[in-house]
């Protein structure tokens, strides 16, 4: 390859060589000192990992925990009748199964079958180890099989089956969420490039960064003490090959066109990374600044998301402003093969289908700017009667059998039986609240549970389906009720918790991202106007990517709601990723004002810059689309606003929207200063 470049021979040539291959080799050394060194993660998939540490529910389990018989968790085996009606041979088969099941059991106690009254339920609750319960479920759930009592159906559900059950859906998650993304960003990059060698250097990179990201996380979930979980490890992965490919295609597009200008691939690299680094660094900086906004959060996961992620993006863009240039500067001109750059060629992107996109945008701005208004208003219609909040039955793509068995204790027996609230009081108080509570609206029994000096707990059943309104009015009812004398928990309280820490969140947090994206921009471009214009289009972007993600999940996938989390990171990853794109547009475009007005800047810039972003822009959606490879609708709903809104972004804002307001609002779209008074000056 070395053939195709010229002026590389001399000492000077052999020396920037040596210090390329001896950059590369020292991050390949530092990776594989990570790799060796970098303990396991601290990983948590604790209920009340999404609630604040301040909310009662948060408050009730830690109590909870230290009374006695805290360290025991049932599993429930649930048994329903197919002919509609347990026999008097299915309860004793139920009996029979049981007695088979005591060897399971931490406890003394012979376990007894509870009937519903309507005689079409039955369920054994087998109580297991709390911390390690879990484990012993796939031994339950086979011994139930192997009874195969016939006419019934079983299914074993509670707290440690629940674990059990996200526990499986994790398993291996890392390995196909690696494979597909790696697989996804391979065939783009070759699409991209058309070089049977070229996308092999920027994907190792990448590849070799996101490994070296998830093990810094790891490292900082035991230095800082914060717990991840697969959600948490799945996004930043993602996020670490998604931006980490835009960076990398942004410098390799401008490391050819500098190729064209020089024959020394060193000073075409230099000039390259001269040109490319600043956008880099703040669009890195706005993504990474905005996530960590997250530490203002409610919510233990949102927070360790947050310092999870900018640990990724910061890898990413190290990995690829520093090993990548040193990477590519390893190998000649050859490595673009079959379309060698060659010094004193035409930039085709000059005139090429960028270059027409933008002389026609910028030559009828109105009808562009009001045509691109138009469709973003039109998909953004599609977010009316938008909800948020699912119940944990409905956060699995994949139902699990802990779900069925959920659902079928909640036909048979009161909606609140498997799940009760608990009220925690003091011992001394413990029957005075009892009576108050029983004549709450929505609670349909109170009985005794465990305690100690301090703490008395009260098991209340509602009446109510888990997640629902009447679920939540009840649980604030009982809270106006026993005022400070008692705590409420347990899972409808939990719910309602994680639904105010999330409202709290998107009320705190994007504010925040708004005023730093604008402050970032403020700097870069130096412009008010322009800064204002960029942060609406991305607000607008988002907007829109919410309202069609809302039809696609109502019209296609069935949801019933968005999860807590998915508004405020879906906002996070799209304005600050997508400000990326127009950060690449509007640099290129000042630094074209220089010598033309801003309409020819701008359609210079969206000739030049038009194929790299529109690539950079497919791989980021593809690659968020890959976390639909996990069954979880947190995921996927995060995957499919993301994606869609990055290609609204690339496609419409950034290329047609964009170009067209500034071209109507003319100069003083650089407003307070203009790009070309430095240069002209000096």
């Amino acid at each position: 390859m070395e053939s195709f470049d010229d002026g590389t021979k001399s000492s000077r040539g052999r020396k920037n060589r040596l210090t390329a291959l001896a950059v590369t080799l020292l991050f390949v050394l530092l990776s594989g000192a990570v790799f060796a060194l970098a303990p396991e993660a601290k990983e948590s998939n604790a209920p009340t990992a999404g609630l604040p540490d301040s909310a009662d529910s948060t408050t009730v389990a830690r109590i909870q925990a230290t009374l006695p018989s805290s360290d025991v968790s049932p599993a429930i085996v649930v048994l329903t009748a197919d002919s509609g009606t347990l026999s008097s041979q299915d309860e004793k088969a139920v009996d029979r199964l049981a007695e088979g099941l005591q060897r399971f059991s931490v406890s003394d106690r012979a376990l007894t079958p509870v009937f519903s009254q309507d005689r079409t339920t039955g369920l054994v609750a087998v109580p297991l180890e709390a911390a390690t319960g879990s484990s012993d479920v796939d031994d339950i759930r086979s011994a139930v099989e192997d009874a195969s009592i016939d006419g019934l159906s079983a299914e074993v559900t509670g707290g440690p089956a629940f674990q059990s059950d996200i526990e499986d859906v994790f398993a291996g998650a890392d390995v196909r969420l690696l494979v597909s993304t790696a697989l996804v960003v391979a065939l783009l990059l070759l699409i991209t490039y058309r070089s049977p060698w070229l996308w092999l250097v920027p994907l190792v990179v990448v590849a070799l960064g996101d490994r070296v990201a998830a093990l810094a996380v790891a490292t900082a979930t035991q230095v800082f003490g914060y717990s991840v979980d697969g959600s948490t490890t799945g996004i930043t992965s993602v996020l670490v090959f998604g931006a980490g490919t835009n960076y990398a295609l942004l410098l390799i597009a401008r490391y050819r066109e500098e190729l064209r200008r020089h024959e020394d691939r060193f000073v075409a690299m230099r000039a390259a990374w001269r040109q490319a680094a600043p956008a880099i660094l703040a669009s890195s900086g706005t993504v990474a600044l905005a996530l960590l906004t997250l530490s203002f959060a409610d919510t233990p996961s949102n927070r360790a998301l947050g310092w999870s992620a900018a640990i990724g993006i910061v890898v990413a863009v190290l990995f690829g402003l520093v090993a990548l240039p040193a990477a590519m500067l390893l190998f000649g001109r050859g490595l673009f093969w079959p379309f060698v750059p060659r010094a004193g060629q035409d930039d085709p992107s000059r005139t090429g289908i960028w270059a027409k996109v933008g002389r026609t945008v910028v030559g009828r701005p109105t009808s562009f700017a009001a045509g691109a208004l138009a469709l973003l208003a039109l998909l953004a219609v599609g977010a009316s009667g938008l909800q948020v909040g699912l119940t944990q039955n409905e956060r699995f793509r994949e139902v699990p059998e802990s779900v069925y068995g959920q659902e079928a204790l909640a036909k048979a027996f009161p909606a609140g039986f498997a799940e009760p609230t608990v009220v925690l009081a003091e011992p001394d108080e413990a029957k005075a609240v009892a009576a108050r509570i029983k004549d709450v609206e929505g609670v349909s029994s109170v009985t005794t549970g465990p305690a100690s000096d301090s703490w008395a707990e009260l098991d209340l059943v509602l009446d109510s389906d888990r997640g629902s309104d009447r679920a939540a009015a009840t649980i604030e009812r009982l809270r106006d009720d026993v005022g400070s004398k008692a705590l409420v928990g347990g899972p409808d309280a939990q719910d309602l918790d994680a639904s105010a820490a999330a409202s709290h969140d998107r009320l705190l947090i994007i504010p925040l991202v708004l005023v730093i994206v604008l402050a970032i921009l403020l700097v870069l471009l130096r412009s008010v106007v322009a800064a204002v214009v960029l942060v609406l289009t991305v607000v607008a972007t988002y907007l829109t990517a919410l309202g069609a993600g809302w039809f696609v999940f109502t019209h296609w996938f069935d949801f019933p709601a968005l999860d807590l989390p998915v508004p405020l990171f879906a906002f996070i990853f799209l304005v600050a990723l997508g400000v990326d794109y127009n950060i690449f547009l509007a640099t290129r475009a000042r630094e074209e004002a220089a010598d033309q007005p801003v309409a020819g800047a701008m359609a210079t810039a969206v000739a030049v810059t038009g194929g790299v972003i529109t690539s950079a822009g497919v791989v980021l959606a593809a690659v968020f689309a890959v976390l639909g490879v996990l069954p979880l609708v947190t995921l996927t709903q995060i995957g499919v606003v993301v994606g869609i809104g990055v290609l609204l972004d690339t496609l419409v804002v950034r290329s047609v929207l964009v170009p067209a307001l500034a071209t109507l609002i003319g100069e003083r779209f650089w407003w307070p200063s203009h790009p070309g008074e430095g240069r002209h000056a000096g």
